[in-house]
């Protein structure tokens, strides 16, 4: 038989009579519930997804890290080919060649301030949370940041329904402060610690886009 235990100050999880451990509060919760408290920022909603449900911390599968990577990254290219769009007023009888050549510039984009993103998020970890240096535990700490970017899903409904560009700054933001309780968790480091590390690697993402690459 099962009943509530507070295990910490405000966390109340479930034991069992007979080896008194405490389990995963949201085992038993439904994906609805799960995902309500992930748009909501409660820290064990992250950590039950990062450690119950993707394993992490023990065998972090490389296959779901570098599609979970490629997915961000093509995500960030459809917000940046939405931008450029609204920029260009939507005007457009192009060539083929104009076309590909916008695409391929667009991808570019892309990735150039991903890796800029990567870069600077392992560099703020290294030096502001003055973790040393263990490829484990960074790939743990690119894989939660990546994973807690879910919000930007919410872009693929901008293919369907118009929405104003203050939108991807909204959605930007949220992805922000995602990032901040994924590591958060995956770090137990303090919150101002991780939003510090974390708006550096976005500042870095965004000035590159902005004023080296020129995107909106």
């Amino acid at each position: 038989m099962r009943k509530p235990r507070a295990s910490a100050p405000g966390l109340t999880s479930l034991c069992t009579d007979k080896c008194k451990a405490v389990a995963d509060p949201y085992i038993e919760c439904e994906f609805m519930i799960i995902l309500i408290d992930l748009v909501l920022h409660k820290t064990r909603a992250y950590r039950h997804v990062l450690f119950n449900k993707l394993s992490m911390g023990s065998s972090v599968d490389k296959g779901i890290l570098y599609r979970s990577t490629l997915i961000h990254i093509a995500l960030d290219t459809f917000r940046i080919s939405f931008s450029k769009g609204n920029r260009a007023g939507g005007a457009s009888s192009r060539s083929i060649f104009s076309t590909v050549s916008n695409c391929t510039e667009v991808v570019g984009d892309a990735l150039l301030g991903n890796i800029v993103f990567i870069f600077m998020l392992l560099l703020g970890v290294r030096f502001f949370l003055k973790l040393s240096f263990d490829i484990i535990r960074y790939r743990d700490i690119l894989f939660a940041v990546i994973i807690s970017s879910y919000f930007k899903l919410f872009l693929f409904t901008m293919m369907v329904w118009e929405f104003p560009s203050s939108v991807i700054f909204i959605v930007e933001m949220f992805v922000l402060s995602s990032n901040v309780v994924a590591l958060r968790v995956v770090s137990q480091f303090p919150r101002a610690h991780c939003f510090a590390v974390c708006l550096l690697a976005h500042a870095a993402k965004y000035l590159t886009q902005r004023w080296i690459l020129g995107t909106p």
